[in-house]
């Protein structure tokens, strides 16, 4: 059961209102976490800082390695909602992470995310080596800010226990 409630669009303060009506402009829904989130919109604002993060983050090392990125932060925090949302784009992309034969940079990143959540005060040196001889030091903090913000979204649905959205029940 969810901790805090999942408001509707009357139950909101004409602030979020808007916010809920743009997400639903743009994406043709708004998941149960954005609602959860418009409890307060700046922590709304502050999380869907994620899409242009995101966006950044493509633009540096492509939407595969992306995709993979944010899968592998999500699987190894154990988020069943971001987890099961980057299954979903996977599988309607016809990639099955479990049986893809990922490129070095590809496996590089996915080592990074997993790390990272693991225990980020004890990231082996040879993974901050590799990254050093791929990326500068301003891809370096996108790719760790990308992180700390996908494990930020993580963090909202694991610890106020949101529910997942009924689109994405079949990818479970």
């Amino acid at each position: 059961m969810s901790i805090v409630s999942i408001p509707a669009f009357n139950q909101l303060p004409s602030e979020a209102q808007l916010r809920y009506q743009h997400q639903v402009e743009k994406h043709g829904r708004i998941t149960n976490m954005k609602r959860t989130l418009l409890h307060s919109p700046t922590a709304f604002d502050a999380l869907m800082s994620w899409y242009p993060l995101f966006d950044d983050l493509k633009a540096l090392i492509g939407e595969r390695s992306a995709l993979f990125y944010a899968y592998a932060i999500s699987t190894q925090n154990d988020c069943l909602i971001c987890s099961t949302f980057f299954v979903k784009i996977l599988k309607d992309k016809n990639i099955s992470f479990a049986e893809f034969a990922f490129s070095a940079q590809e496996k590089l990143l996915i080592d990074y995310g997993r790390a990272i959540v693991r225990n980020p005060h004890q990231i082996d040196d040879a993974i901050f080596s590799t990254l050093q001889k791929q990326f500068d030091e301003s891809g370096i903090v996108l790719l760790t800010a990308f992180a700390g913000l996908m494990i930020a979204t993580n963090l909202i649905n694991t610890v106020l226990n949101v529910p997942l959205d009924e689109y994405l029940f079949e990818y479970t």
